[in-house]
């Protein structure tokens, strides 16, 4: 029981984030008709957001370590302990929550930048072209990056009032034998409650409404006066911050490195189609889903019955899921099939 409930938690935080990043993907390509390679890209970005904020709270002084008095010994010490004390301690400490008020005005920023830049030329291009631009921009940022921030995984911790683990099983009755990450619980909570609300602005606001008529009838919307286009560059710019946010959030469990985003995209590409290209609730849907399926393949009871099943297991799923109903779970007709 311990083993099935400590799966069961890792396939909800890995599921969390996948669920991010193909919600971001679906809001594009359902609004937007965009398949968007880049998002793995953006996710990344966002990881990046947290390494800079951790390193810009972190930038120091050089000054005489008291503690020794025999020698003259300096040691670095960021500012804001310098000037702040321990206030400033705790500051540095809570670089990765911090990072989220950055990477929301960064993110946005980027998101609506690129949709006017550079993908609103291809609305109406063929999806192949598609791909090739935002693949070939995904691999322009990971360079650009790598040039910046090197090419070796960046650790950046969590506030050390969460780094260690949680008694769960404690909670449950089940004794002190189950314990897990505090951060990835957090990570968990911090993804439900993005997934959350998105789908509220989506439903309940009078914007997210003329969006979703718009993802099923753009031309009607745009007779009734709507300025649309402008709308789905907004839409965009939130897809960009939900990654942005994903990826800041996800530094603690995965140090980040330029290549972390295609790791993610391809397994993200592969939820939104398992949930239904254009399906916001599938995607979400999907992304709990092949996160707990990977969790449970990734037992060494499975991989010693069938080694490998935890690399393969996502893309088996797919191909049941679309063999046996091509427009995914929860996808419209016509989008995957005709």
């Amino acid at each position: 029981m311990d083993a099935v409930l400590l799966q069961l938690l890792n396939g909800l935080d890995k599921g969390g984030a996948y669920a991010l990043i193909a919600l971001g993907l679906t809001l594009i390509f359902g609004t937007l008709g965009v398949v968007n390679f880049a998002h793995g890209a953006l996710f990344m970005l966002g990881a990046f957001c947290a390494v800079t904020t951790h390193k810009l709270l972190t930038i120091s002084k050089s000054v005489q370590d008291t503690s020794i008095t025999l020698f003259d010994v300096h040691k670095d010490v960021p500012y804001l302990q310098i000037w702040w004390g321990d206030i400033g301690a705790r500051i540095i400490d809570y670089a990765v929550p911090l990072s989220v008020l950055l990477a929301i005005p960064m993110m946005l920023l980027v998101g609506v930048a690129l949709e006017r830049g550079l993908i609103r030329h291809f609305y109406r291009r063929t999806h192949a072209d598609q791909i090739l631009v935002t693949f070939g921009l995904a691999i322009v940022l990971q360079e650009v990056v790598k040039a910046y921030f090197g090419a070796n995984p960046l650790p950046t911790p969590a506030p050390e009032i969460v780094s260690g683990s949680a008694n769960i099983g404690a909670w449950i009755g089940l004794g002190d034998a189950l314990s897990y990450p505090w951060w990835r619980l957090v990570y968990f909570l911090f993804s439900v409650a993005v997934i959350g609300m998105v789908l509220a602005f989506l439903r309940f606001t009078t914007f997210g409404m003329v969006v979703r008529a718009g993802m099923r009838d753009r031309e009607t919307v745009g007779l009734f006066g709507i300025d649309i286009e402008r709308r789905f560059t907004i839409v965009f710019g939130i897809a960009v911050v939900v990654a942005g946010l994903a990826g800041a959030m996800y530094t603690p469990i995965l140090p980040p490195d330029y290549h972390m985003g295609m790791e993610f995209l391809v397994l993200s590409f592969v939820v939104v189609v398992v949930g239904g290209m254009g399906s916001v609730g599938g995607a979400v849907l999907a992304g709990f889903l092949l996160g707990i399926l990977q969790s449970f393949a990734s037992m060494n009871e499975i991989k010693d019955l069938l080694p490998g099943i935890d690399q393969i297991i996502i893309y088996l799923v797919a191909i049941v899921i679309l063999l046996v109903r091509p427009r995914g779970l929860m996808g419209r007709a016509g989008v995957m099939e005709t």
